[in-house]
């Protein structure tokens, strides 16, 4: 990161508190100096921290007991068949269940009011102790406001809501099972080097339709299997009304989306990830919430606040939406139990903690350039609040389940953000390398290849915080969309449908569109972070853009889809990308480089295009040259010995012109070169990344 401006030191009697406070401190700013200066709102912000822990303790018998809200909120099943049912409703004069079961009668089982804005019903089973609500029933919360307004509204603890037909708003079905899925496998353990497939169920299929839990089990998870990757990030899965939306604007949070099948069938998705050591991530949004008052939890007692501040401060201007009050008792409640939800209830693994820039600060990011200044990171710009909350999320996840991983979605680059709590940081183990992907479309859409610049490429890949972990991508999700190209689109445009047969000869589009494709991928992968992360197909090189269905593309589905068949195609070279990928994958898994100390990088030459590093013990050697090769070409190396490829982005499998002889050794000499006391020489063609490792060493 760029050195930051420091404000005033804070006095030697004010650091020494906050040394004394923060368990881990001196840790934190011994590995950053430059933090120093805001010892005291580190102070603050793990003193408040510890405050909440011990108000939950205190309040409600520990931050165990309190996650688990979902035991009493909602509707529940009683032993002895009746149904007991909770609500918060602070702003409401009235509350009642309605449905099915008593033929939509608004006002005829009365919430009783209790204490703190919260309402409860017992309702005893039939006389023959059969279930007055039985699964699959339809249910309603009516809610009677202040200004006697009569709403009705889904329980914001509500598990399965569906929509019929052509329905505008979902339903809430009761969702009880007889025979609840049991899970059969084990969690996997948290990998060495984190590879994620992001991953959309409904999008999963090649047909123009939304695709299903068990489609995706059945016919993606295999693929993922194969690739090399052991971590599924899953999106969209928390239902929200508006498809088009990518799963960003929640309606019910401890619902998974009815549209893709049943809770059951997601619950097997991932235990069948699981049997085949997979880690399953769930995409989070905690950030905002949709504005549906229907069939959302926006306006849900009669009132613009009870979940999310009020006036102006509760809505997201950009994202149209609203904004959690995350100072509230019962928010917490509602949020940390909703994390333990889906950990608990559908065995996930972690999370992806979507839209972290909004909720650190009151600005929420808008119009914010993020210098590296600290100053950016502290002070009255920071919503403390949520950031406590975000303490709090990833000390439950993190207690309940040490494995369990968390990835925050921040573009400020906040300091410690992915520190242990106990150095007072916010405790998340990864955080999105969001430059990266920036970078490889401004290099495509503005430069010329050889007006590229190897050390600005380098310095992107290189810059994070020190022991603070990134996950790296060339491109996500968000590159994929309507509206944006993704790199294979950057780079072949219009003839990916003309000139991807192997019966043709390489177009010079082809060409280097498939050449620069896999070396973008692999020096991302190596150089980025300490993960790496991949949209689904664009592994493949996927030659559309994503778009969901909505009015402006008449509601076709013909771009939300993932067209797998095209790598199945032996007469197509998407192949030879797809062979790429999982072969990159798998020598990761096998030389570990992701969880390896940050490469050393020996040489960024402008001149020749060349980017030379080590790490893991593998020297990493890319020429982005458009056209110029080079024999005995001098690279440094920290060992001695003989060197063999062991992956070349030009080998004839990845579509390449396979110019190097992977027989051929390499021996290095104690010859110092770029400040590494050993060095080999080696042909480089252009446009080519390769491996080489040191095969005197054990693997």
């Amino acid at each position: 990161m760029a050195a930051p401006v420091a404000r005033g030191e804070c006095s030697e009697a004010a650091l020494a508190a906050a040394l004394a406070d923060v368990p881990e401190l001196a840790r934190l700013l011994e590995l950053d100096p430059y933090l120093k200066p805001f010892a005291l709102d580190f102070q603050r912000r793990y003193k408040k921290f510890n405050e909440t822990l011990n108000n939950i303790g205190e309040n409600e018998g520990g931050i165990d007991k309190f996650s688990r809200g979902y035991e009493s909120f909602g509707v529940h099943r009683c032993a002895d068949g009746g149904l007991y049912c909770k609500e918060w409703a602070p702003g409401a004069e009235g509350v009642f269940l309605t449905g099915d079961f008593n033929d939509w009668n608004p006002f005829s089982y009365p919430y009783k009011k209790l204490d703190y804005g919260k309402w409860e019903l017992y309702i005893p089973p039939k006389q023959n102790k059969s279930q007055l609500v039985p699964h699959g029933s339809k249910l309603k919360v009516v809610i009677r406001s202040k200004s006697g307004e009569i709403l009705y509204r889904i329980s914001p603890w509500a598990k399965y809501v569906t929509r019929e037909g052509e329905n505008v708003n979902y339903d809430w079905i009761h969702w009880d099972p007889e025979h609840p899925y049991k899970f059969k496998h084990s969690r996997p353990k948290k990998p060495r080097g984190v590879r994620i497939y992001e991953s959309h169920v409904g999008i999963s299929s090649y047909e123009g339709k939304i695709a299903s839990y068990k489609h995706f089990t059945y016919n993606v998870l295999p693929r993922i299997k194969d690739l090399g990757y052991n971590c599924i990030q899953m999106m969209a899965i928390m239902e929200h009304a508006y498809y088009a939306s990518f799963g960003y604007q929640i309606t019910s949070f401890f619902a998974a989306s009815s549209r893709y099948g049943t809770p059951e069938e997601l619950k097997e998705l991932v235990d069948t990830a699981h049997s085949m050591g997979i880690t399953v991530l769930l995409d989070v949004v905690h950030s905002h919430a949709s504005k549906n008052s229907e069939d959302g939890l926006n306006m849900f007692d009669g009132t613009d606040s009870c979940y999310f501040h009020s006036g102006p401060r509760g809505n997201h201007d950009l994202w149209d939406s609203r904004l959690f009050i995350y100072s509230s008792w019962e928010v917490l409640r509602f949020l940390l139990s909703n994390i333990r939800w889906w950990l608990e209830e559908y065995g996930f693994d972690g999370f992806r903690f979507d839209g972290v820039t909004s909720m650190l600060y009151h600005h929420h990011g808008m119009g914010q350039a993020f210098s590296g200044d600290y100053h950016e990171y502290f002070g009255l710009q920071v919503d403390e609040d949520a950031l406590i909350y975000l303490m709090l999320a990833n000390h439950l996840v993190h207690t309940l389940y040490p494995d369990s991983i968390t990835v925050a979605e921040d573009v400020s680059g906040m300091p410690a953000l992915c520190s242990p709590i106990s150095q007072g940081g916010v405790g998340f183990d990864y955080r999105l390398a969001m430059a990266i992907p920036d970078k490889w479309i401004q290099l495509l859409k503005e430069f010329k290849d050889e007006d590229w610049n190897m050390g600005n490429i380098v310095y992107t890949l290189t810059n994070r915080r020190y022991l603070e972990k990134c996950i790296a991508y060339a491109e996500s999700h968000d590159q994929a969309l309507v509206g944006d190209k993704t790199l294979a689109f950057w780079l072949m445009d219009a003839e990916m449908y003309t000139n991807m047969s192997v019966l043709t000869p390489f177009t010079p589009v082809i060409d280097r569109g498939i050449q620069l494709h896999k070396m973008i991928r692999l020096i991302t992968h190596a150089l980025g972070g300490e993960g790496y992360l991949n949209f689904m197909g664009n592994e493949f090189g996927h030659p559309e853009w994503l778009d969901f269905p909505r009015k402006g593309n008449n509601e076709s589905y013909h771009y939300a889809r993932r067209q797998f068949h095209l790598t199945d195609d032996d007469l197509l070279r998407y192949k030879f990308l797809n062979n790429f990928d999982r072969d990159m994958n798998k020598l990761e898994e096998r030389c570990g480089w992701l969880s390896a100390p940050q490469a050393y990088v020996s040489e960024k030459h402008e001149g020749n295009k060349i980017i030379a590093f080590e790490r893991a013990g593998l020297v990493f050697i890319f020429n982005f040259h458009p056209s110029k090769s080079y024999t005995d070409y001098r690279v440094g190396t920290t060992l001695p010995g003989k060197f063999r490829i062991v992956l070349d982005t030009d080998a004839a499998e990845y579509g390449g012109h396979q110019r190097l002889d992977h027989s051929t050794e390499f021996f290095s000499q104690p010859f110092k070169h770029n400040e590494r006391p050993c060095s080999l020489l080696v042909y480089i063609p252009n446009r080519v990344g390769l491996i080489l490792q040191n095969v005197d060493m054990p693997n």
